[in-house]
């Protein structure tokens, strides 16, 4: 009797304890910090109540965790049907359209009364189910032009809504899609011409807004020593600058790397980073990471950091023992997202990349941020329910 009920409901209670206590922990932690990060910034910026992020990132953290368990308990075999992978891409299409025209200023917020909706993050787990499906059907034709043409249009559509405010999200969107192809098999030829093409997407996405440039430019040649052979005639870096009020556009990095270098091994202690006074911007978003460098420490950032190598392991883990193609594919697809945006953040606090502007998975402060996270991680819990 219990065997015909696993067989029909497809369910063998192989939950993931360790990754999703991981993930709440994560969670858990990013909300005391996004409290020690913000409640000065929320009286002395904003002239809100110190709590008042908290209360706003704790709303979505609870709408986050019944997602995630919803969805972990959810057979995510179910939405390998096309009209799943279909009505994601074509729902965030049209929000990233309409984000267009209702934000016209940064192109990022629908907004919803009190709070606010960010059609880019969403379409990270939409971009997800629909490549799992359509590579899970085409996977014995995978080099056809016929499978790699049409899953370059979702991508770019959805990647080429998203860079026109969001060019770090767009970067993870063309990580995972490369991720999960690369994993299916594409061959050379191909993966060629999609590097060449994510190289001159990228490119004009950067060309795009002149301050994207100008932070490329200040991260690679900040004395502009080379910039004279490329631009001798100093338009590209005339163009650059007209782009941004700011002309030092590593003073976010300097007092990151302050905050880093205060924390030391052990840390200043929580609630007592100096540099969240005002000094280091976006110190609960984006630079949160440095916060919690310096108030917790070496300690405090190896041991976050070793959150995402678990999310890493149990990941890859997963498309060993997957009971199917879509699994595989949806657990590839969701732990490059995350640990690829992780990456991306931490290498932008750590003065090893250029600012990009894109938040700390789970981490930092941003509703729509944290939900679609947890919306990708409870797909990544689904399938270890029915691992093999």
């Amino acid at each position: 009797m219990n065997t015909a009920t696993t067989a029909t409901h497809g369910h063998k209670g192989n939950l993931d304890w360790l990754l999703f206590f991981t993930i709440v922990s994560m969670v858990s932690f990013g909300l005391v910090m996004v409290y020690s990060s913000s409640a000065l910034a929320a009286e002395l910026r904003f002239n809100e109540k110190s709590y008042f992020f908290l209360v706003r990132q704790a709303a979505a953290a609870a709408a986050a965790f019944l997602l995630l368990v919803l969805l972990s308990q959810r057979d995510y075999r179910k939405l390998r049907e096309a009209h799943w992978a279909f009505a994601g891409v074509g729902i965030m299409i049209v929000l990233l359209i309409a984000v267009y025209f209702l934000d016209g200023k940064t192109h990022r917020w629908i907004r919803l009364g009190f709070t606010g909706l960010q059609p880019s993050e969403f379409a990270k787990p939409a971009l997800i189910v629909f490549l799992a499906w359509f590579v899970t059907l085409r996977s014995s034709v995978i080099n056809s032009p016929h499978t790699v043409w049409p899953a370059a249009l979702c991508l770019f559509g959805l990647a080429g809504g998203v860079v026109i405010a969001d060019l770090g999200t767009a970067t993870v969107l063309v990580a995972t899609t490369a991720a999960i192809f690369y994993l299916a098999g594409l061959n050379r030829r191909y993966t060629a011409i999609a590097v060449i093409a994510g190289v001159i997407f990228l490119s004009l996405a950067v060309l795009y807004k002149p301050y994207r440039p100008k932070r490329l430019i200040d991260f690679v040649d900040p004395d502009y020593k080379a910039l004279i052979y490329v631009d001798p005639g100093k338009k590209l870096l005339a163009y650059a600058n007209s782009g941004t009020s700011i002309q030092d556009t590593g003073y976010h990095v300097i007092q990151s790397k302050i905050a880093i270098g205060t924390g030391g091994l052990t840390g200043v202690g929580l609630m007592l980073s100096k540099q969240k006074l005002l000094y280091l911007p976006e110190a609960h978003t984006d630079f949160i990471y440095a916060i919690i460098a310096e108030e917790t420490g070496l300690w405090g950032a190896f041991i976050l950091l070793a959150g995402f190598i678990i999310i890493l392991w149990r990941g890859c883990r997963l498309y060993w023992t997957a009971s199917d193609d879509f699994g595989r594919y949806l657990a590839v697809g969701v732990t490059t997202s995350i640990v690829f945006q992780a990456l991306l953040n931490m290498s932008v606090v750590l003065d090893l990349g250029p600012t990009k502007g894109i938040p700390l998975p789970l981490i930092s402060y941003g509703g729509s941020s944290l939900v679609s996270s947890a919306i990708s991680l409870g797909l990544l819990l689904s399938v270890s329910e029915r691992a093999a």
